[in-house]
Formats: structure tokens, sequence, C-alpha cells
């Protein structure tokens, strides 16, 4: 788990905070607002979208299904290339594994494309503490970096912030960094990127050794592809001597066509363009192209624990386009922050639980930071579908948190849940078991309508502060059934 987000507290009291903060709320609303709308706009350009999104759906599905195969190709085929391959079990052992290499160069600076992977394993925290210093140099990274801040989106981590905060961070913060803000800087978008540039040049200038992460692995020739924006990943791939990339094991794509189709469907989704403006791809090394050392480390970190779940497992399809989070109303208005993880909105919801475990109060509060309205499912470009999952880790959170193995089987603890939900559990099994029961209760339920309490009490208060009590209809079901169909099915 990221050292960055322990002690964070549960979703609902993280999300009560954030929506007393006005100025992120509407920060929030205009940036997803305008992302969601030029998405819609990309996408409709596209007449086979449905069978893209399809088609990358099964590529991902028969790929996590044959995952050691892919995997084993995808070494033998970095191997071949020149590169290095290390498997990282978590987020320690992939620590170790970069902290080794960038010594073994001698160097105390690297710098860093964008990686989801390494802020979900906290590298840069891990850098430091051997006494290397790692610089960001995408621009939302720079800021959220110099802000001393976290990230709180996947495609965009400084959304929280607008114009008149960054200025206020880069005047205060870059100082400290070795070279001042431009006296007189103001907020315009022109200015405020500038200033990253004259940060960042000389970094990129003197830097020996550069960490990435992976958008996409090729299995069949050892590729490595990010794709980008602004151009600076391209600095750090090309630059430096020596190139490190951590990577997630369900990065891997087996063929260069199955590739071809999430390069369409993955700029649309996240950045709302027809293609990324910067796509780099590389193949271990080349003598007097690009950097003399390439080493890859693949991420388990809990990965392999969530293929084991056929439901669960569909996370693992996610390609970071943060459609989900753009048009979530709970993302909306709560914030990334609140959900306690480097992976935010409603993937983040299902992603980290199954990562890290819902052992924790913060993850086993995830899966119930959803109204389970299905915006999610229908914007994402693989088809994931979110909702089925959040019911499905909302199961495990009751049968008692994690899966935990026993021999050869993986099992769920049992939880004995709260006093009055298991003697309501009880009562309803019983009464449905019981049709006369059953019957006479909805009756005398439906003459005593009028007595119905619009709340309820004792333990049942908090579930009825944010709503209603259902209406009880004037006569039950079945007495309707009868006294108009006389308890027979019609006939066509």
């Amino acid at each position: 788990m990221n050292e960055t987000f322990v002690g964070m507290p549960a979703f609902p009291e993280a999300a009560q905070k954030a929506l007393g903060n006005g100025t992120l709320r509407g920060n929030l609303r205009h940036a997803t607002h305008t992302i969601r709308a030029k998405r819609a706009a990309a996408v409709a350009e596209v007449s086979d979208w449905a069978e893209l999104r399809e088609a990358g759906s099964r590529i991902k599905e028969h790929t996590l299904r044959h995952l050691d195969r892919y995997l084993e190709q995808l070494e033998e085929s970095v191997t071949a290339a020149g590169g290095t391959v290390h498997w990282a079990a978590d987020a320690a052992e992939a620590n170790r594994i970069v902290t080794r290499l960038v010594k073994e160069t001698g160097e105390s600076e690297v710098v860093k494309v964008k990686s989801m992977a390494t802020q979900e394993i906290g590298l840069n925290e891990a850098l430091e503490a051997a006494g290397i210093r790692a610089y960001e140099t995408d621009l939302a990274e720079l800021i959220v970096q110099l802000g001393e801040d976290r990230p709180s989106h996947i495609l965009v981590p400084a959304i929280h912030r607008n114009r008149a905060e960054i200025r206020d961070i880069f005047r205060t913060a870059m100082a400290g960094w070795g070279r001042p803000a431009p006296e007189g800087l103001s907020d315009s978008p022109a200015e405020l990127a500038e200033a990253a540039r004259l940060h960042l040049r000389e970094k990129f200038l003197r830097a020996r050794v550069g960490v990435s992460g992976a958008n996409f692995m090729v299995a069949e020739t050892g590729t490595m592809v990010v794709v980008e924006s602004e151009g600076n990943g391209r600095m750090c791939l090309t630059l430096p001597e020596t190139l490190i990339s951590v990577a997630g094991l369900e990065k891997v794509v087996p063929t260069w066509r199955d590739l071809e189709v999430f390069l369409q469907t993955l700029p649309r989704s996240s950045t709302a363009e027809r293609m990324n403006p910067y796509t780099s791809m590389w193949t271990g090394t080349t003598d007097g192209d690009g950097p003399r050392a390439f080493h890859l480390v693949l991420l388990d970190n809990g990965r392999t624990d969530t293929l084991a779940d056929e439901v669960g497992r569909q996370a693992l399809r996610c390609i970071r386009c943060s459609a989900c989070l753009n048009v979530c109303p709970v993302y909306e208005r709560a914030g990334g922050h609140a959900y306690g993880s480097v992976y935010p909105g409603p993937i983040g919801a299902i992603l980290s639980p199954q990562l890290r475990g819902t052992a924790s109060e913060i993850d086993a509060s995830l899966p119930y930071a959803s109204s389970l309205c299905g915006a999610c499912y229908e914007v994402c470009p693989v088809a994931i579908d979110i909702p089925e999952v959040l019911v499905r880790l909302r199961e495990r959170v009751v049968e008692g948190g994690p899966a935990v193995r026993e021999g050869n089987r993986v099992v769920l603890r049992p939880a004995r849940g709260h006093a009055a939900e298991r003697a309501a559990m009880r009562a309803a099994r019983w009464i449905f078991t019981h049709p006369d029961a059953l019957r006479t209760g909805q009756r005398l339920a439906s003459r005593a309508r009028r007595l119905r309490p619009r709340t309820l009490p004792g333990p049942g208060a908090a579930w009825t502060r944010t709503r209603d009590l259902p209406e009880v209809p004037a006569e039950p079901f079945r007495d309707w059934w009868e006294r108009t169909r006389g308890g027979k099915e019609e006939t066509k």
C-alpha cells in the first residue's frame, strides 16, 4: 500500500469533508463536464465504436485467461532484445529492485514519466529514503509533487487545482527545487507551461536514469508502449543512459494487431483525441540509439489474487483512460482524495480493495462509494461491468473481508455483522419460507399503512437518515392479482 495514503479515513468521512469544499467541487464539476463532453464528441466520430469496445474487452479477457503464457513470452522477447526482466511480488520488492538498479549506476537523481504503477508502490518515497531524488516530468504530476499533494485523477492528477492555485504553487515551490519561478508569473496556461519547461529542461539534460511505466507491453516482440500528450515522457525515455520501467502484469497484450485496437480507443476515451500526440515505443536496447540499459520490473502486488476472482478480475482489463471518473456523480462531488488510493473513482472502488484486500476500514468502504447508476460501465472502452464488481465486493465485505488461503483453497472469513442486522435477516428468512405468514403480514401492513413511520428507530436510523421508507400499497400484490385476474395467468 502506498505510504502516502496510510491513515486515510474511510470513504464516507473523507467524502463528507470534501463536500464542504466549494472550490474543490467547482474545479471538479468544470473539469469533468468539459472532458466528458469532448470525449462524447470524439467517440461519436467512430462508426464502429461498439465493435472496437467489444474487441478490446475480448482481447483483455483472453490475455488474462492465458496470462502465464503471455508473460513468459514477454520475458523471452525483452531478454532477446537486450533488456533485463525483474519480477516483483509486491510493492516492497519492486521498490528494492528499482532502488538497487539506480544505485548501481552511481546516480542520485532520476527523471520520471507519469506512471500509476510507481505511485501505487510509493516509489518516489522509497527512492527518497535511499537518498535518490525523483523528478516528475508530467505537468500535472509536477504540480502535485511541487505542492506536496496527492494525485486525485488518473488522467489529470491535479484536476482539483485551478490555475490560480497552480501559480501560487510554482511561485513558492520552485525556488526550493533550484530554480525560482519567473517574476510576475500570472495564471495564464502559456506562462505556467513555460515556467514548467524552464524548471524541467536542466533536469532532462543532466539525468542519467529514467523511470517509466507502460500503457501496454507487446508479448510477441517485447515492445513497451507509452502514450502521452506533452512530450516530456519521450525526453525521459530517450535521453537517459539507463531506463527502468515498472508495469503491472495486466499491461501485456499478445500481438501488435491487438495493440492497434487500444491505440484507437484509449485516446478517444481519455483525452478525447483521435490519437495521442506522443506514442513512444521501444524494444530492448539499440546501439547508439536511446538508453544503453533497459530494465523491466513486472509488478504483481495483488494482481494474481484479483485474477482468481472470476467476477473481480474484470478490473484488470482497465486501460486507465479515466472515462469512468468523468461521468461518476460520486467522484464529481467527493473528488479523488476521498478514495484513499492512487486509483480514484469507480475503477479505484473496485481495483484498490482487490489489490490491497478489504481488511482496512477504507478499502471495506470503497465498494459502497457508488450509486450503482451504471454510467461507468456505459463509457468503459473495455466494457468492465463496474457495478457488478462493486456488488461482488460488497458481498465480500459482508462475508468477512479479504480472501484467505487455507491449504490449497481460497476462502472468505465469516463475519458476524451487526446484531440487529442478523436478527432482521433471520426474521426475513423465516417469513419468506412460510407463505401463509407472509400473506398475513402483507395484509396487516396494508391495513396499517397510514401508521407507517418515515424513519426507523434505533440502529435503522442511520439508514433512513438520508432516505424515506417506501410507501406501502393499499393491498398486497397477491390480493390484487386474485381480484383482477381470478388467480389465473392470462393465456395468449
